[in-house]
């Protein structure tokens, strides 16, 4: 698999499996636990999650930054993997649940979570600049797109299994304390303690009650709400502690092997053609606006993409029947709206072999698109995605009908194949564009500006997932289905754009 590539190649795709997958442990639950730990409403769990996802890749900017300034990018690597580390810890620490006042605790949080974005930024960008930094070199150029996708391949290896374990974590945790596990409670829990509680939602949760203790007859409502969303929140800051531990291992594994990278400091600074001959400042800065361009572009692609973590999570919470997912060996409960967050990385490992296959097979014949053409497909990919969750959720509840429900009967929620179908289809769009688009920055950015354009690609990820809180305004507050076509025509136009700038992307890109 990794014959004709450089040797640096698998031990910074393993570095960044590490990584990821402790980055993937915290992201898969973090909406919910805000939920659960603070009784947010999805709006606001929405905001502070879209700032932080925002944060994570602007600051990648500021590192990609740094890094230029300094040459020093295996030290900004390094330093950024001990300070997500801290930001872990930090997640990690418990603290009381549904306390008279909780906001010192959810500033600790967001404390926690600014030093996770602010070590991702020295890390993410730059690793990915080395990688693309390897194929400069003549002898492997050729084999840019399929490296990058290999890189992409083992990032998702961490992240198929990180929602497994933070929610076994978390399922382990319930149990270990005589609870069971059931999405709608929390809500209901914060509800009571607030007394906003509806009279139809107080006796689901009375059910609830005693359905979740394992036999013991509750008698104080309160007592058992208190209870429950400290358990439930404690069992995800133990999730938050894996992710400590896969910090220190992805840390071990870009020590030993930090060699074998390639050394900017020891490269011209000036930017030069792949046949020595200097660039001129017109060629420079042609590279730069069309960089900027397929920036401005991708914005609204994960605007849409990031979705995954945030409304699409809150549907599969919401209105997916969760009942025919529960995986249970014996230290391993699996059964969780969180479960999802699996599905998109199982795809992209188990469909990069046949991408990246198919486009061999296309460049063996003289016929395998330009990468902007790829990009532009993978947008036109996404949008119908989100069409079948439009279609599939046509008829559904109002989410403010499900909260006077006290939530959503089995027999009533949607089937969880609907979710999974949508999944795939956004794989395989995210394959035609994040590690493609990877590739193109990577190719088109003057050496010079190699770190600062990769942030630039993560500058204009972090703009989407700054809007994506309007996903939760539009979840909360108007048909399911409307919300989901508003992303089916920010893909489409993302797709028209681009195919309209294609002939000049590949012109520059030459």
């Amino acid at each position: 698999m990794f014959k004709n590539h450089p040797k640096g190649l698998l031990p910074a795709a393993l570095a960044n499996m590490g990584e990821r997958f402790g980055f993937y442990t915290m992201m898969a639950i973090l909406v919910l636990f805000l939920q659960a730990k603070f009784g947010l409403s999805g709006t606001h769990a929405g905001i502070i999650y879209s700032i932080f996802y925002f944060s994570i890749y602007i600051l990648a900017f500021v590192g990609g930054l740094i890094a230029d300034r300094t040459r020093a990018y295996k030290t900004t690597i390094m330093v950024g993997l001990v300070i997500m580390a801290l930001g872990y810890v930090l997640l990690a620490v418990p603290t009381p649940t549904a306390a008279g006042n909780s906001l010192p605790f959810l500033v600790m949080t967001c404390v926690g979570l600014f030093t996770i974005a602010f070590g991702n930024g020295l890390f993410k960008g730059n690793l990915q600049a080395l990688v693309g930094q390897m194929y400069d070199n003549p002898t492997y150029g050729k084999m840019r797109d399929s490296g990058f996708s290999l890189f992409y391949m083992f990032i998702n290896v961490g992240a198929l299994f990180a929602p497994i374990i933070a929610v076994s974590a978390r399922n382990w945790w319930l149990g270990s304390n005589g609870f069971a596990y059931d999405p709608s409670l929390p809500e209901l829990c914060h509800a009571h303690l607030n007394n906003t509680i509806t009279p139809d939602a107080a006796e689901k949760l009375t059910a609830l009650a005693q359905s979740v203790s394992q036999g013991t007859a509750v008698t104080d409502i309160t007592a058992f709400a208190k209870a429950y969303l400290g358990v439930f929140s404690e069992g995800f800051q133990a999730a938050f502690a894996v992710s400590v531990v896969a910090m220190m291992v992805s840390l071990g594994i870009y020590l030993i092997n930090k060699a074998n990278f390639p050394t900017p400091a020891a490269k011209a600074s000036k930017a030069v053609n792949a046949d020595g001959t200097d660039m001129d400042v017109r060629e420079i800065r042609q590279r730069l606006y069309a960089l900027f361009a397929v920036f401005g572009i991708v914005i609204f692609f994960w605007f849409s993409f990031h979705q995954n973590g945030l409304t699409l999570t809150y549907f599969a919470k919401d209105y997916t029947d969760l009942s025919s997912i529960n995986l249970n060996l014996g230290f391993i409960s699996v059964q969780g709206a969180e479960i999802f967050q699996s599905i998109n990385p199982f795809f992209i490992v188990l469909l990069t072999p046949i991408i990246m296959a198919l486009f061999g097979w296309l460049r063996a014949r003289g016929m395998e698109p330009s990468t902007p053409k790829k990009i532009a497909l993978g947008m036109a990919i996404a949008a119908l995605a989100y069409l079948v969750m439009a279609l599939g959720s046509m008829g559904l509840p109002l989410k403010s009908d499900v909260v006077e429900m006290g939530g959503l009967a089995d027999s009533a929620r949607v089937t969880p194949y609907l979710l999974i179908g949508t999944y795939f289809i956004l794989t395989v769009a995210e394959l035609f564009i994040s590690p493609l688009g990877i590739s193109f920055v990577s190719k088109v950015a003057p050496p010079q500006y190699q770190g600062i354009m990769q942030g630039g690609w993560l500058g204009a990820t972090a703009i989407g997932n700054q809007l994506l809180f309007i996903g939760a305004i539009l979840y909360d507050s108007i048909p399911i289905w409307i919300t989901w076509m508003v992303f089916v025509v920010a893909c489409l136009l993302s797709m028209m754009t681009m195919l309209f700038m294609v002939r000049w992307l590949e012109r520059v890109a030459k």
